[in-house]
């Protein structure tokens, strides 16, 4: 109890500034997901009032959002593309992002509600520019680097939520092998391909299917190139 107080007491002590509320709003985030973050619960992790975090910060959704572009644009600055071909760049910031989803994955939500936004932006312009040296005519530029980007959301979205919907108490291998044993069982004429890759399924590792996909992806932009 006491060492509670003193973390309280030391926060209280620390100056009150966005960067601070942005970095305890992701804190809360990660911790309670999308509808935990309150201003009131906010207030009680940064050990102060909600009015003064409206100083700040107008409201939930500029909050989000500044939330949304700290976790893209760490991302980006940590992706090392320096001397790499552009193939091995569209897969290391793909990668990025994947790890980054996977990490906080509210900011899947967050990035796909909002394709103007600055947080989506910043991926755009990063997977375009790639493209550009990939040596893609201007005319296919948009849609190769769209291709990229849906693809990236999508994956890591969707990754984000069979996450969130596993029972309590259940590993992803006993979450796949379920999933698996259902399409094993499927019609044998309607469903016959996905009968027929449910042990693919249970067995693959999700980073190295999403790799893959962006290199089939990558690939058939190159053969068009």
């Amino acid at each position: 109890m006491a060492e509670s107080r003193t973390r309280r007491s030391e926060r209280r002590r620390e100056p009150l500034s966005r960067e601070r509320i942005v970095e305890a709003a992701i804190e809360l985030l990660d911790a309670e997901g999308e509808a935990g973050l309150t201003f009131r619960a906010l207030a009680r992790r940064l050990s102060t009032g909600p009015g003064a975090i409206y100083w700040h910060v107008t409201g939930r959704d500029e909050l989000l959002g500044a939330a949304t572009d700290a976790v893209v644009t760490d991302t980006m600055a940590a992706v090392v593309t320096a001397g790499a071909t552009p193939q091995e760049a569209v897969r290391a910031l793909a990668l990025g992002v994947f790890d980054a989803i996977d990490a906080h994955p509210w900011i899947g939500t967050q990035l796909a509600r909002a394709p103007a936004q600055t947080p989506l932006l910043r991926v755009f312009e990063h997977l375009g520019r790639q493209v550009q040296a990939l040596g893609v005519p201007h005319a296919a530029q948009f849609t190769a680097a769209s291709t990229l980007l849906n693809y990236v959301l999508g994956v890591g979205g969707q990754n984000a939520a069979n996450a969130r919907d596993h029972q309590p108490g259940t590993t992803r291998e006993e979450f796949l092998a379920g999933v698996s044993a259902t399409w094993a069982n499927l019609d044998s004429e309607e469903y016959a391909f996905t009968r027929n890759v449910a042990e693919q399924l249970r067995d693959h590792d999700d980073r190295e299917e999403f790799v893959a996909g962006i290199d089939l992806i990558v690939a058939g932009i190159t053969a068009r190139s």
